[in-house]
């Protein structure tokens, strides 16, 4: 699954608030927004994102 959707789905099963995510997850409050953008994460970005999501939904 594409990142950007893995993130909307926490977002909406977690009820974050997407500055709140991208701070918490990468130091990056606009994350989210410049996912939505077009914005191309790379694979580290990729990494720490789902490491963050594994340890919150374990």
């Amino acid at each position: 699954m594409e990142l950007l959707g893995v993130i909307e789905r926490y977002l909406k099963d977690s009820q974050m608030p997407e500055t709140k995510f991208g701070r918490l997850a990468v130091n990056d409050p606009r994350l989210v927004s410049d996912l939505r953008k077009g914005r191309e994460p790379g694979p580290s970005m990729i990494q720490r994102v789902t490491r963050f999501i594994a340890g919150k939904t374990a």
